[in-house]
């Protein structure tokens, strides 16, 4: 049997990656490196939430921001307010913010070709933000970028932090698959864990194919010492198992 493909997404979206890349018929092992936690429910969540109909736009992150926000309207609206104008980092944010509430979501254009928060700011509509009220759902910590850029343009901007990641050791097997290298491609879409897991790498790993979910995670990889990086057209499952499948059997790839 070849070598495993090495996984990092945590919780339930990690599962719909691991059944996407073992349906081109490549084994896969999940590596549990990040857990993610609710931040318990602050005064200044709840103001936000019960006033969440007068920002002018609401960005969600991810698709773990995008299952409190629907848990929170669920709690305080009992009709979904009108007038939600919501945007999305990447695909699968949107597709569960459509599907829960039933409105339209915008999100970064496929002519971007990333799904990163600088191809969110790329966006017409958010360009001039003259003291619009703005809502940032997200997590604690990640990148500053997206709320430092909305401030300079002009936003009033909130920031809601509805959970917290905590990065875990490697299990001992798993520690020694990186170590020798031993694994068809391992599959990062965080830097935060790519960071993590490249303490355990040996020159090994680093030889082998790392596929990331934007081109930005590909500069960092190489900042890190991983020579192969290969990006994906996106953080979905099907994207990155399609990546996935063109390294590991470029045939079933096609």
């Amino acid at each position: 049997m070849s070598a495993p493909v090495l996984l990092t997404r945590p919780g339930a979206r990690g599962q719909v990656l691991a059944e996407s890349v073992a349906a081109f018929g490549l084994s896969t092992l999940r590596l549990e490196v990040m857990r993610q936690e609710t931040v318990p429910e602050t005064a200044d969540a709840r103001s936000a939430w019960l006033d969440i109909d007068h920002f002018h736009k609401v960005i969600v992150i991810s698709p773990a921001a995008a299952e409190h926000l629907v848990e929170a309207l669920d709690r305080y609206w009992p009709q979904l307010p009108q007038g939600l104008e919501l945007y999305a980092v990447g695909q699968a944010t949107a597709e569960l913010l459509y599907q829960a509430l039933g409105v339209r979501v915008r999100l970064p254009t496929a002519a971007a070709g990333e799904e990163t928060s600088e191809a969110l700011l790329a966006l017409p509509s958010l360009k001039r933000l003259d003291q619009q009220r703005v809502l940032l759902v997200a997590g604690e910590g990640g990148r500053s970028l997206l709320g430092e850029t909305l401030a300079q343009r002009g936003a009033r901007l909130t920031r809601v932090e509805v959970y917290r990641r905590r990065l875990l050791p490697l299990a001992e097997d798993a520690a020694q698959r990186l170590a020798a290298g031993d694994y068809g491609a391992l599959v990062v879409s965080s830097g935060e864990i790519l960071e993590h897991l490249a303490r355990w790498c040996s020159e090994a790993a680093f030889q082998r194919p790392l596929v990331v979910s934007s081109q930005r995670l590909a500069t960092l990889a190489k900042t890190l010492g991983f020579r192969v990086p290969v990006v994906a057209s996106g953080a979905s499952p099907a994207a990155l198992a399609a990546a996935v499948a063109r390294t590991c059997d470029p045939e079933d790839g096609e």
